[in-house]
């Protein structure tokens, strides 16, 4: 029987990040099921501002009225909100008020995110601010009928911050028409080996890790973001190439020696999983996202010292037909969409 699932994320067209290929790649997965789904996004309202340090992520100004009509009009019959933003609390709101079940999902550690914001400008309001944004997830998620996590380390996480909501993992996927082993066809003029990082160019990455590292040969940045143009003068010997997508991406990947991943802070890590695809080995820290993924010795290495695990990372190459069998036989958005509609 065919459904009519509605999502609700803060975080849609135009932008790129792993929230949005998330449910990009799930909602391809219902379609292809024959179920209708829906999203909607901030650049379906006129309103909005630019998120601080975010600028091209967009804050919805009082949503809630549009927003009514548009869950009236679809008439869904099934409601997931993704995101804590203000699309979010409105979907939250209109599903309390009319009595709908909803399910949401924790994607982003929105509390240390916000966290760090603040003591960039004060250090010692870090503490205070992440205990406060907690308790403003909790009380988001805490009306949801199910709560959607990528990995164990995060629902231990969750729980341990006294999280009541039922739980339910949600796999994730790679496109393996594009993410595959192959020929290195760029950065065949720089130092070798190249160290690669593909993210968003911000405080919360931890960046100031990966360039700081001692490395013999190339470092390499794919991705922008607010802290771009800072790095940049501050790290002139590093290669940053801008945003890169789709097959272009996937040429970075094979091109490059070993793939880091200095965050601490991500909840998974979309990329991890991509890299290890196109057949690179990964070095980050032993912190979750990285600790559930890298679960083999031949996938990368976990270091306190990210230097030190980028040296041994590179003693795996010759693992990379490996690396991406293995990916390829755990992690696919065919499963991911089975997971989400089931759990709905």
């Amino acid at each position: 029987m065919s459904i009519k699932v509605l999502i609700i994320s803060d975080a849609w067209y135009p932008q790129v990040n792993g929230v949005v290929r998330t449910y990009e790649h799930l909602r391809d997965e219902l379609v292809a099921m024959n179920h209708s789904v829906e999203i909607i996004g901030p650049a379906d309202f006129d309103i909005s501002i630019p998120t601080p340090f975010y600028p091209e992520i967009r804050l919805v100004l009082s949503p809630y009225k549009r927003l009514k009509r548009m869950i009236e009009d679809f008439a869904p019959d099934k409601i997931h909100i993704a995101t804590e933003g203000p699309l979010g609390w409105a979907g939250r709101k209109y599903c309390i008020k009319n009595n709908l079940p909803f399910s949401t999902s924790y994607h982003t550690q929105f509390p240390d995110y916000v966290a760090k914001r603040f003591a960039w400008l004060i250090p010692p309001l870090y503490n205070v601010v992440h205990r406060q944004a907690v308790k403003a997830v909790r009380r988001f998620h805490g009306a949801s009928s199910i709560l959607f996590i990528a990995t164990q380390s995060l629902e231990d996480q969750l729980k341990s911050w006294k999280f009541k909501t039922p739980m339910v993992h949600l796999t994730r996927g790679v496109d393996y028409s594009t993410f595959h082993p192959g020929e290195k066809t760029v950065l065949m003029d720089i130092k070798k080996p190249i160290a690669l990082y593909v993210g968003r160019i911000a405080i919360e990455k931890n960046l100031d890790a990966f360039l700081d590292m001692e490395w013999e040969g190339s470092k390499v940045l794919v991705g922008d973001g607010p802290m771009r143009e800072w790095l940049e003068k501050r790290y002139p010997d590093a290669l940053f190439v801008g945003k890169k997508t789709g097959s272009e991406l996937a040429d970075y990947y094979r091109s490059s020696d070993v793939f880091v991943f200095p965050s601490k802070t991500d909840t998974f890590g979309i990329v991890l999983i991509e890299a290890l695809a196109c057949g690179l080995p990964v070095a980050a820290y032993d912190v979750m996202g990285p600790r559930d993924i890298i679960t083999k010795p031949f996938l990368g290495i976990l270091d306190s010292d990210l230097g030190k695990a980028a040296k041994k990372a590179l003693l795996l190459a010759l693992d990379s037909e490996k690396r991406s069998s293995y990916v390829q036989s755990n992690y696919n958005w065919d499963e991911a969409g089975k997971q989400f509609l089931g759990a709905l």
